[in-house]
This record gives structure tokens, C-alpha cells and sequence, in this order.
């Protein structure tokens, strides 16, 4: 199983105090990283975002989707670089299922996922307004009560 190739996907987060533009060349070191041990099946540069919370004293980051191909032993060498990079504020590798996941860059509309039936058969049912009326018009009437 030398040759087991499984898809996986990095998202990181560098860092813009030294600019944008040393932010756009380490990305472009990880992603020669990926592709000289790996193959690159797509990229997504969300560019310069707002972070949840400040790191490290900043509040904006350059953030690299990377969806590759490799072997499994390749992941830890590249979270070793990952942790070892300056630049990088944060970063998450990741399996990906692909059954049952499609890659989506560009943000467009995802395909549609078509579940088996013993999937369906497995998955609660979840009740929405339109499957249950009752529960849907109980907030109008408290409504009308409160109005009078």
C-alpha cells in the first residue's frame, strides 16, 4: 500500500505584518511543498480576512484553502512545517471523505448529495413547520392573546 494516496485539505492562516505580498510568497512555498510530495486538485485564496479573535497582537490574516492528494505519511511532515513557519498563525489539515463530500472552491452552489436508503432510513426525522402545523401556529395565537 506504498503508492495509497488519500485527499486532504489544509486551510492556514498566515500572517500580514510583514504584508500581503510575503504572505502571497509563503503561501506559494507551502503550496510547492505540497505539489513536490503530492498533487494539488485545487486552490482557494480567500485573500486577507478579518481573524474570530486577535493572535499574536493581529487582527487580519491571509487565508490558503489547498485541497492535494498524497501519501498519509506526507500530513505530519507538513504540520511540522506548518508549526515551524513563522508567518503561519494558524492551520488545520484534514481528510477528506470523497464519497461523500465535493470539493467546492470559488464558493459556488455545492451539488447536490444523493443519500442511499439506509441512510435515509438511519437519519432522524426532523420536524419542520410544514410537517408539523400545530407547532407552527401555537406562536401566532400567543401572539394575538398578548396583543389584547
Amino acid at each position: 500500500m506504498e503508492n495509497a494516496k488519500n485527499t486532504y485539505e489544509v486551510l492556514f492562516a498566515l500572517s500580514l505584518k510583514n504584508g500581503e505580498e510575503n504572505a502571497q510568497a509563503t503561501s506559494e512555498k507551502i503550496k510547492s511543498l505540497i505539489a513536490d510530495n503530492g498533487e494539488i486538485v485545487a486552490v482557494d485564496v480567500w485573500g486577507k480576512r478579518r481573524l474570530a479573535y486577535p493572535i499574536n497582537y493581529e487582527n487580519e490574516g491571509y487565508y490558503v484553502l489547498v485541497y492535494f492528494r498524497s501519501a498519509p505519511d506526507f500530513v505530519a511532515e507538513l504540520t511540522r512545517v506548518l508549526g515551524i513557519t513563522e508567518d503561519a498563525l494558524r492551520y488545520i489539515v484534514l481528510a477528506v471523505d470523497e464519497k461523500k463530500q465535493t470539493i467546492n472552491v470559488g464558493h459556488e452552489a455545492p451539488e447536490e448529495v444523493v443519500e442511499t436508503e439506509e441512510e435515509a432510513e438511519a437519519a432522524p426525522a426532523v420536524e419542520t413547520p410544514e410537517t408539523a402545523p400545530e407547532a407552527a401556529e401555537a406562536p401566532e395565537a400567543e401572539t394575538a392573546e398578548a396583543a389584547e
